[in-house]
């Protein structure tokens, strides 16, 4: 049974570090909110470590950046790991050919072309039109407001092609403010049920969570998954995450679930424990929002 908790300080003392969702708990892609940074601060002040593990198609460093102008603070952070950084070692190991066809807003996602150094020998990486290309890579769709069916025709020829679509954002939707948009994650879903090969990297697969335990180690420390609590309010992407890696959780009903958990300030349990068994998730803790 998940236990709603009323802050995270009732339960991070027993945790070592924190893995903690962006989008929907920390801002919400306009804005930082106030009481999750104080929370964080909070916490790393006694001695615990954050790692912001988010499903931007982002590099590191252009998270880190995007924080700054949402008003994150660098004393509410250890470190970063994005869906985006684990789907580019793969573009660069070749994954999806060397030839691809890009999805996305290219002023937001260029960086997700920039050289990956840490990648021995990577690719050469081209990008070009659709009927030239051997792959896709997905950062996201090119109109955030439109259906993802509208896609249908391209997809339908790179799937009779053969062609792989590397998902940058295993995300469905992301609320901007007020406003609801479509992620990477809708378009690999069509594709996959159109018949497609789709590629993950993000939460809940399995190579973030690599990626975030090389933070740490990068950080100079081992921490056993036990030690670890997850943060978000995804219930298919941080919530059965953390449940496939063994790692506890704290569901934030708030977000995207708000409606179906009922939330104002808090949950109401009735309405929670319905979601969760329609969703087929068990997070360890639920609260309202991250404060």
């Amino acid at each position: 049974m998940t236990q709603i908790i009323n802050s995270l300080s009732e339960v991070s003392g027993r945790y070592k570090a924190l893995f903690v969702d962006l989008w929907g708990c920390v801002h919400n892609g306009i804005t930082a909110f106030p009481e999750a940074v104080a929370a964080l601060q909070a916490y790393r002040k006694q001695g615990g470590i954050v790692v912001l593990l988010t499903n931007s198609p982002k590099p590191r460093a252009g998270v880190a950046a995007q924080l700054g102008q949402f008003g994150v603070p660098d004393d509410a952070y250890d470190t970063i790991s994005t869906s985006g950084d684990s789907a580019r070692a793969a573009m660069f190991t070749g994954a999806v050919g060397t030839s691809v066809y890009f999805m996305g807003e290219w002023e937001r996602d260029a960086g997700f072309f920039e050289p990956l150094h840490v990648i021995h020998e990577p690719v050469e990486i081209t990008r070009v039109p659709l009927k030239e290309a051997e792959g896709i890579v997905c950062c996201g769709p090119f109109d955030p407001q439109a259906d993802p069916a509208v896609n249908r025709p391209e997809f339908l020829y790179a799937k009779q092609m053969g062609m792989k679509l590397l998902c940058a954002n295993p995300d469905i939707v992301v609320d901007r403010g007020e406003t609801r948009e479509w992620c990477a994650g809708a378009l690999a879903r069509l594709y996959t049920e159109m018949g497609g090969e789709s590629l993950y990297f993000g939460k809940p697969h399995p190579p973030i969570y690599d990626l975030a335990r090389r933070r740490l180690m990068e950080l100079g420390t081992d921490i056993a998954d036990g030690d670890i609590l997850a943060i978000g309010d995804g219930p298919h992407t941080d919530i059965a995450g953390a449940m496939g890696e063994g790692i506890d959780s704290l569901f934030i009903t708030g977000g995207l679930a708000a409606s179906e958990t009922k939330t104002s300030l808090q949950p109401e349990a009735a309405a929670l424990q319905a979601y969760a068994a329609q969703e087929q998730i068990e997070p360890t803790y639920a609260i309202g929002f991250l404060r």
